[in-house]
Formats: C-alpha cells, sequence, structure tokens
C-alpha cells in the first residue's frame, strides 16, 4: 500500500470516528435543548426519540451498533420511560449512575476471569499488549465507577437544569480529557511501535 493509500485510510479512518462522535452526542444535545425551553419530561421523550433515531443511524452508516451506545439505549428507554410513565424524573438521573456500573461491573468482572474486555471492543481500533489491554480496561473500569459516583453527587446537589447542564457539557470533557491522559500507556504498550516509528 502506497504512503498516499494509507493518508486517505486514515483519514476515512478519522471521518468515520467524528461521524460516529457526532451520531452518539446527538440525543445529549437534544435533551439540553428541549430541557432548557419546555422541561425535564419533554426533553426525556426527546432524549429516548433521538437516542433511538442514533442507533438506528449508527446501524445504516457504520453497518452495525456499538456495544457501548446500545446498552445504553436500552438504559434510557427503560428509565426515560419510567420517567414519563411515573412522572418522575429521578429515573432518568439515575440512568448514567446505572449505565456506567453496568459498564464498570463487566470490565471488573472480565478481568476477575482474566479476559481484557476492552480488547474486544477496540482491538480493530488499537494493538495492544496483554499487559497493556489490563491496565487500559482497569482504569477504565474504575473511571466509569468514577463517574456513577459523581453522577450520585451530581443529581443531588444540582437542580435538575443544572444537572442536565452537566450531563451534556460537564460528563463529555471530563471523558475525553481521560480518554487523552491514556495515551502515554497506549504508546507504552503498543505492538507496532517499529511502523509508527518508534
Amino acid at each position: 500500500m502506497s504512503q498516499t493509500e494509507m493518508k486517505t485510510g486514515t483519514q476515512e479512518s478519522g471521518s468515520q470516528q467524528l461521524m460516529k462522535f457526532l451520531v452518539e452526542l446527538g440525543p445529549l444535545v437534544v435533551f439540553f435543548i428541549v430541557n432548557s425551553r419546555a422541561g425535564i419530561f419533554w426533553g426525556t421523550g426527546c432524549f429516548i426519540a433521538a437516542t433511538a433515531a442514533s442507533l438506528i443511524a449508527s446501524r445504516f452508516l457504520f453497518g452495525r451498533v456499538p456495544v457501548m451506545p446500545l446498552v445504553s439505549g436500552v438504559v434510557v428507554l427503560v428509565f426515560g420511560g419510567l420517567t414519563l410513565w411515573l412522572q418522575d424524573e429521578l429515573f432518568i438521573k439515575l440512568k448514567p449512575t446505572i449505565v456506567n456500573s453496568i459498564f464498570a461491573a463487566v470490565l471488573f468482572g472480565g478481568l476477575f476471569f482474566k479476559k481484557s474486555l476492552l480488547s474486544y471492543l477496540f482491538g480493530d481500533v488499537f494493538s495492544l499488549d496483554d499487559e497493556g489491554w489490563r491496565k487500559l480496561t482497569f482504569r477504565w473500569a474504575c473511571f466509569f465507577v468514577f463517574l456513577a459516583i459523581l453522577n450520585e453527587f451530581a443529581w443531588r446537589l444540582l437542580t435538575t437544569d443544572q444537572w442536565v447542564t452537566f450531563k451534556v457539557f460537564g460528563i463529555m470533557p471530563i471523558t475525553m480529557a481521560f480518554a487523552i491522559s491514556q495515551v502515554g500507556l497506549l504508546q507504552r504498550h503498543a505492538l507496532n511501535k517499529d511502523a509508527a516509528g518508534e
């Protein structure tokens, strides 16, 4: 493969990653806008609809629905539905706690059985040695616990509008900062260091 073809493949991969990010971010933006204009119950209803549309878009655009957005979408449907049915905003506020706890439990459970489950999710994106996958999986599991605890404090201490704002504009930068902080680990445990010119 020529250098031009390799660059084109990289650009296409980057464009696809950006598209995935926008598809997954869309429901949160809808949630924030509708909540600010019409309240938490209308916001929740539109959040459910936008999440379903996002999952369908992922299926058609990328050929599959990623596991993490799928799990999150199911919890949105269940807890968002309970929020609307019972007219109790507590359920939608518990959704981030439930989702992050599920992710943490699955990752820790995999490590207990000596399986680094992130390697199955991101093995086509990163090429790491076994120790790298174990460390990355453990760190993300701990981070999901942190996010679950953070949400528990947030919905108790903030007003509903403040919580929605924090969920949309607080959690995303925190998650991106954490992901960026893992670049060193990815570089240290990469299997293709020679190919990368290191």
